[in-house]
């Protein structure tokens, strides 16, 4: 106890090795940390908070007891919903280790098996447990020794997911804690909500972030409606380095998915984001910063006409408090599935406060703050130095493309996603009219998953038809751009006239001497 207070010196060594090594409790889950769920193929992200109930496939429980434990423990629901380390799970019995060569002679007659519906719920009414009754289930067939290593585990899995034992195995279910990353949280809106992600395949978002060049020390524009998704995976590459500048249509940026990930703060110190609607100001030079971020509805503003600030908060804070709720209702809008606070969690605290004029403050302050933070953006785009952009959008592509180019610099790469073909074919051509672009690309991956297993490899039945089509290619300076650079060059080059005529006149003087 001495050491775990740090009152000892073995208290003292600790210290220093965990500031010395701050990463060494990484692989440890935290209170407040976003933890993915898997059970099988299913997965769920969740936040891991103290005495938060959270319901998994049916099934709820809490998640008091994974924090201290590393990241890929599997954990058995107990009674009451807590979460216990499980061990290593024994073989069944020796008897489940004699398998046949193939399944050849097996006959699925439906008289394989003795036990009954009846049975099984008496079994139940005993009060045995799921691995018993698939216990007695193998017992009593006549054919499971029959079978191949292979077709037993199978048939196992199959038992365990029967009607008449679901209503058992649920309250044994085994649960295991991963880390959030791209590829598991690609996997996990691919398969439960693909509408939300545009259907891109994780294996296609692996494709766009190589396409694209992501690494450490990048600028960036993101231009996606994924929600999140494509933002989180290029900002886990970057690793907090560089900036990322996020374009986002309508009130606000989505970012459901890319709060999952779990990044510290430090990693949104370099993520900034712009209005889509101002991006041609911005190329026409016509751009005003007092537009932002209030010039609709959207964004609502509690001024005068004249700019000054209402100093009575009283005259109408009802009406005032709900267009405050309903701009964050817009700006923030929730997620089904995910487990995530969609709403900010000062404007639920100032709720239930009922302090509506702080909250009206507390408010007008993050407008300006985000209203810095545009600035920023827009400062960062009118650079046009950017080193890449990526566009996973449900719009047309074609002027999202046109557009955006113009803030990135030549001989830099740039990768376009669209769920259909068509958009990109229009875009591809329309880049090439325009100029500016070399080694145009449209591509589509193709996934296939495997069964490994000795002397039985084959292609899974169940397969993707399709993750989308890959428009890419590299960005190169235009005429315009090398006319442009070309002059400045000569100007820089080019020797002024009163040096060229004071060197003419010492080549004269010099050709008179004798």
């Amino acid at each position: 106890m001495e050491g775990a207070k740090g009152e000892g010196p073995a208290g003292v060594v600790a210290m220093e090795n965990s500031s010395e090594h701050p990463r060494l409790q990484d692989h440890l889950i935290r209170d407040g940390d976003f933890v993915v769920l898997k059970r099988e193929d299913v997965f769920k992200a969740v936040q891991v908070q103290r005495r938060k109930k959270v319901t998994f496939e049916k099934q709820w429980f809490f998640l008091d007891n994974v924090i201290g434990h590393s990241y890929g423990t599997t954990f058995e629901v107990s009674s009451g919903g807590n979460l216990q380390p499980k061990k290593m799970m024994e073989e069944i019995t020796s008897e489940t280790k004699e398998a046949g060569i193939d399944n050849r002679n097996i006959v699925d007659d439906g008289k394989s098996q003795k036990l009954t519906q009846d049975d099984i719920k008496a079994l139940k009414d005993k009060g045995i447990k799921g691995e018993e009754i698939v216990q007695q289930l193998i017992e009593n067939s006549t054919t499971f020794r029959d079978k191949t290593e292979f077709a037993q585990d199978k048939y196992i899995k199959k038992k365990k997911k029967k009607s008449f034992l679901c209503f058992i195995f649920r309250y044994e279910a085994i649960i295991t804690v991963v880390k959030p990353s791209t590829r598991i949280l690609s996997i996990m809106y691919y398969a439960r909500e693909p509408g939300k992600i545009n259907y891109m395949r994780y294996d296609t978002l692996a494709q766009m972030l190589t396409l694209g060049n992501i690494h450490a020390g990048n600028k960036m524009i993101v231009m996606e409606t994924c929600a999140g998704l494509v933002l989180g995976a290029v900002m886990e590459r970057m690793g907090g380095f560089g900036s990322i500048i996020q374009m986002y249509p309508g009130g606000g940026p989505v970012r459901a998915a890319t709060t999952c990930f779990g990044f510290p703060k430090s990693f949104f110190n370099s993520l900034y984001e712009f209005p889509l609607g101002k991006v041609n100001s911005l190329l026409n030079g016509t751009f005003s910063s007092k537009a932002l971020p209030s010039e609709s509805k959207d964004s609502i503003s509690v001024e005068e006409n004249n700019g000054t600030l209402l100093d009575d908060l009283q005259t109408s804070p009802k009406e005032m408090e709900e267009n405050i709720i309903e701009v964050i209702e817009n700006n923030h809008p929730q997620q089904e599935t995910m487990e995530v606070i969609s709403q900010e969690p000062e404007y639920k605290e100032h709720k239930e406060r009922g302090n509506k004029k702080d909250y009206i403050q507390e408010f007008q302050r993050k407008q300006e703050q985000q209203k810095k933070r545009q600035i920023e953006a827009a400062t960062l785009l009118n650079e046009r130095n950017a080193d890449g952009l990526i566009i996973a959008s449900r719009y047309h592509p074609t002027p999202l493309a046109l557009s955006l180019l113009e803030f990135v610099s030549p001989s830099r790469p740039f990768v376009i996603y669209c769920h259909y073909k068509e958009p990109l074919v229009e875009c591809y051509t329309k880049l090439r009219e325009r100029g500016g672009v070399i080694n145009l690309r449209l591509s589509e991956t193709w996934l296939r998953n495997y069964q490994v297993l000795p002397d039985r490899s084959h292609p899974k039945l169940m397969m993707s038809g399709g993750g989308g089509y890959l428009l890419s290619g590299i960005t190169v300076a235009n005429d315009k751009q090398k006319s442009e650079s070309c002059a400045v060059e000569l100007q820089k080059t080019e020797e002024p006239t009163a040096k060229k005529r004071k060197v003419q006149e010492s080549d004269s003087a010099l050709e008179d001497l004798p």
